[in-house]
């Protein structure tokens, strides 16, 4: 597989392409009727992982900040089950840090598997105000982005 291969192909990931590492607990109710994590449920991981990353790396609720993300665009490549009780952990990274947004990267992983079992595209867009006004993204928030960045 070439390197351009490999930057399309979110299968040819590993866990040391992703600078950040969130656990996530499974629960019970996150499997389905088929046995396996809903795919509904990979999505809330993303969000989890994200602003879990965001609160404890700024060390502040960024709900209370004047901007806030909210999401714009969420996709998902499965490549294999979750299934419960074995822990998630979510690799994020940055692939691009616009002026008002973030593109990020999740890379679902669990058990000792090195590569991901689904990667998502999870899209922040700073607003502000009842409006929603397009904003920059906080200087907060992008100090501790920065680093995720590829």
């Amino acid at each position: 597989m070439s390197e351009q291969d490999q930057v399309d192909d979110p299968s040819a990931r590993r866990r040391t392409d992703y600078p950040e590492i969130r656990r996530i607990t499974t629960r019970w109710e996150d499997e389905d009727v088929y046995g396996h994590v809903n795919n509904v449920v990979y999505y809330s991981y993303f969000d989890t992982a994200v602003n879990g990353y965001l609160i404890e790396a700024t060390g502040t609720d960024t709900r209370q900040l004047a901007a806030y993300g909210v999401v714009a665009e969420t996709s998902c490549r499965f490549l294999r089950e979750l299934r419960f009780p074995v822990d998630v952990e979510a690799g994020l990274r940055v692939t691009r840090l616009g002026s008002s947004s973030v593109v990020y990267e999740i890379g679902l992983f669990q058990g000792d598997a090195e590569s991901p079992a689904a990667v998502g595209r999870f899209v922040h867009v700073y607003v502000t105000g009842d409006d929603r006004s397009v904003t920059p993204v906080p200087d907060v928030v992008r100090a501790v982005l920065e680093p995720l960045a590829v």
